[in-house]
C-alpha cells in the first residue's frame, strides 16, 4: 500500500473524528455559560478542518 493510499483511507476517518468532536463541543457549548464563544469558535474551526480534508481527499482521488 502507498502512502497515498493510506492517506486515502484516512481521511475519511479524520473527518468524521473531527465531525463527532464539532458535535460534542456545540453540544457542550449551550451549557457552556461565559466560556460558549470559545467552543463554538473551536467547534468552527474544526468544521473548516474537515473542509480542508475533504478538498485533499478529492484531489488525491482525481489522482486515481
Amino acid at each position: 500500500m502507498t502512502e497515498q493510499e493510506k492517506l486515502r483511507a484516512l481521511l475519511p476517518h479524520w473527518i468524521e473524528h473531527n465531525t463527532e468532536h464539532e458535535s460534542e463541543f456545540r453540544r457542550w457549548a449551550e451549557l457552556a455559560g461565559p466560556a460558549q464563544a470559545d467552543l463554538d469558535a473551536a467547534a468552527d474551526q474544526l468544521e473548516a478542518a474537515n473542509g480542508a480534508l475533504a478538498a485533499a481527499l478529492v484531489k488525491l482521488d482525481e489522482l486515481g
